[in-house]
């Protein structure tokens, strides 16, 4: 029986051989607090269960769910260049030139940051929450492209579903380490950061050219289409942003 799990479509899949995606909450098989397609192993879920959704969310992407190369993610901003589909402990950005292997980020209210260089056939994804955003994970993912063939100019790329300004609210101490453009200090009496923006101003910083960059306008702590920490408490479920470049097809007769 085929499955289509709720993934979301995004303008980077137009482009032939890269792959693309970021899940949703919904179309699994986990049970509350969970329901219903969680992805995270590391939430206490069952391991079943996350191995039947994580298959689920690959085949709606037409990928196969053993070829997912995972992050171990520790909100820092070290970036490890890969070519198997292994867990990569102690870090929260991946790169690979490796084509049908793909990257894949954990996420709830962080955001995914997946960016390609079709022509050089290099993709990263990062996980960027407020502390990888000042430890400038993604800067540093595009640097590690660029030893590997990849230009800023040429670089596209997605920021996912992640916790709005609106409800990002935070400490003065927080905010003091962002750039003053992206926080907010008329939406309460505490000061609210833009996470997307901050983000975006660091791609384009890094040459990638804006009208390359995408922005998903859902915020994970308002919208019941995606699992929240700060919304749904602990413990929660965990999206998933995945990125990768399809096996050129074969010219054999």
């Amino acid at each position: 029986m085929s499955y289509r799990a709720p993934v979301l479509r995004l303008r980077m899949n137009q482009h032939e051989g890269l792959v693309a995606g970021f899940s949703t909450r919904h179309g699994g098989v986990s049970t509350p607090p969970y329901a219903s397609l969680n992805v995270g192993t590391q939430v206490g879920d069952a391991p079943e269960r996350v191995a039947e959704n994580r298959y689920r969310m690959c085949e709606a992407l037409g990928i196969a769910s053993n070829r997912l190369a995972t992050a171990g993610q520790v909100h820092g901003n070290t970036v490890v260049a890969v070519d198997t589909p292994d867990h990569t402990p102690h870090c929260d950005a991946l790169v690979t030139t490796t084509p049908d292997l793909y990257l894949a980020v954990v996420t709830a209210d962080c955001a995914a940051v997946l960016l390609a260089d079709i022509d050089a056939g290099v993709v990263g994804a990062c996980h960027a929450g407020w502390r990888g955003t000042v430890a400038q994970v993604v800067p540093h993912t595009i640097r590690v492209m660029q030893k590997h063939g990849a230009e800023p100019a040429c670089i596209r790329a997605y920021i996912s579903p992640c916790i709005g300004v609106e409800a990002f609210e935070v400490g003065s101490e927080v905010a003091a380490q962002f750039d003053d453009a992206v926080v907010d200090t008329s939406l309460g009496e505490r000061p609210h950061v833009d996470l997307k923006q901050a983000l975006y101003r660091q791609l384009q910083e890094q040459g990638v050219p804006g009208d390359q960059v995408d922005i998903a306008p859902q915020c994970t702590a308002t919208s019941r289409d995606f699992y929240s920490y700060r919304a749904d408490g602990s413990p929660t479920g965990r999206m998933m942003g995945v990125v990768g470049l399809r096996n050129a097809p074969s010219t054999s007769s």
